[in-house]
């Protein structure tokens, strides 16, 4: 069901040498660029007509509108099972717990007596969120995009998800009541690259999609490959690709926790990918043994359990120790990363490279993708390595104010002409010594 990669015995490869040992799943977003190319540009220059086309080519519904009427919204938190209510909202609570703390102040600096420079943080003005639909119906997306970006101040939020033909062209309901619970008025039923379009170019008419200084959320490989396109015209989070789970586990580690860990993820999608890293071939053996009842236990299991497990991107990897173990998971840069060792907290803060951190045995990923309070949009495909899951940081922007008095700016214009000449940039001198009367201020 799950192949091994066994490592022990040789020293590790450093690096990228490493790197190409672990399993991975293939997304190449650089192929899918090419097809969303028209789609995107479509959208350009045709709107929503555009949007209603392809709505009918690939989801299979017509409408009349892409902008979901407020009614739809109302209706659909009205009708939502109150304990799925109770549930979302106390995933908002915990999300707002957590990312109101995560927030930045402005902070200034005198460098010198009369010359200060003061850092302030600023939201972007519109973000256009996006919210998967397709295999499953996310609306912990939802929250997980929409806290950040509201406790950053941003003012202007949008949000798009595929239209369902089960429910008349309008996105899942419950992603509808999700926006509700949010306040969150402003809906498009729109979803693949049409829908990063949109957002990156705006579309007109009575219900257009005003342009957005960012687009953030997960999907699909051609959302990925839709941001990818729109890079330096608008910002992004990142090119979400499938997900993943590594754990980290020793001989104290729960077989049952660890293969119910791993077909968690795998229940996503078949690209999804579950990594077992472990210097216990006894764990080994027993989580191997412990997946096939529980894979036989559950949904989903010949279209994504299944597939997952067995693909290339899945393994139960074996080291010598647990050093090695974390030289392994650290080279892999997981999106989501279990410990489930003896001193796990130790283990966990020596960690390098991963979306977010999972310690213990009673801490595992699905508490993070709903309740934990920590955000679940995180990086993917050993991103994790440079870059961040999103956050009150993602939705701000920092701008440095410079104010010096003249004294200040003289007592410093010296050194300023002496690195312009040096740079052969000599009018970025003059631009000081014009203050001057064009001579370089006595020191």
């Amino acid at each position: 069901m799950i192949s091994r990669i066994d490592l022990r015995g040789d020293a590790l490869p450093e690096g990228g040498a490493l790197r190409d040992l672990l399993p991975r799943a293939e997304f190449d977003v650089e192929a899918a660029l090419e097809k969303v190319r028209p789609i995107c540009e479509d959208v350009h220059h045709r709107g929503t007509a555009a949007l209603i086309e392809y709505a009918q080519k690939f989801d299979g519904v017509t409408l009349e509108q892409v902008r979901v009427p407020a009614e739809a919204l109302k209706t659909a938190l009205d009708e939502l099972d109150p304990a799925v209510r109770a549930a979302l909202e106390e995933s908002i609570r915990r999300a707002r717990i957590v990312h109101r703390e995560q927030r930045r102040t402005e902070h200034t600096t005198q460098v010198v007596p009369g010359g200060t420079v003061t850092e302030k943080w600023v939201p972007v003005e519109r973000v256009g969120l996006y919210a998967p639909g397709g295999r499953s119906v996310y609306p912990s997306s939802v929250v997980m995009n929409v806290v950040p970006a509201q406790e950053a101040g941003v003012e202007s939020i949008a949000l798009a998800s595929p239209p369902q033909k089960e429910f008349g062209g309008l996105p899942h309901p419950t992603i509808l009541a999700a926006c509700a619970l949010l306040g969150v008025d402003e809906v498009y039923a729109a979803g693949g690259a049409q829908a990063v379009a949109m957002f990156a170019y705006g579309t007109s008419g009575p219900d257009g999609c005003p342009p957005a200084n960012m687009v953030t959320g997960p999907g699909n490989i051609w959302v990925a490959a839709a941001k990818r396109y729109f890079t330096g015209k608008i910002g992004i989070d990142t090119e979400a690709g499938p997900t993943e789970i590594a754990v980290l586990a020793d001989s104290t580690a729960d077989p049952v926790h660890v293969a119910a860990d791993l077909i968690s993820q795998a229940e996503h999608d078949p690209l999804a990918a579950a990594v077992l890293v472990t210097d216990s071939a006894e764990l080994a053996d027993a989580v191997e043994k412990e997946l096939e009842p529980q894979v036989a236990a559950t949904k989903h299991v010949e279209d994504r359990i299944k597939p997952a497990l067995a693909g290339k991107q899945s393994a139960i990897v074996l080291v010598d120790s647990l050093e090695d173990g974390l030289k392994v998971v650290d080279a892999y840069g997981a999106e989501h990363l279990e410990i489930q060792t003896a001193d796990a907290a130790a283990w966990a803060a020596r960690v390098r490279n991963a979306g977010a951190i999972f310690v213990g045995p009673w801490a595992p990923v699905s508490l993070g993708d709903y309740c934990a309070g920590s955000n679940h949009v995180l990086p993917t495909g050993g991103c994790a390595c440079h870059s961040s899951g999103l956050s009150v940081q993602s939705f701000l922007r920092g701008i440095h104010i410079v104010d010096y008095t003249r004294d200040a700016l003289a007592e410093v214009t010296h050194h300023v002409v002496t690195l312009a000449e040096a740079e052969d940039l000599p009018a970025h001198g003059a631009a000081l010594k014009a203050r001057f009367g064009w001579k370089v201020p006595t020191q």
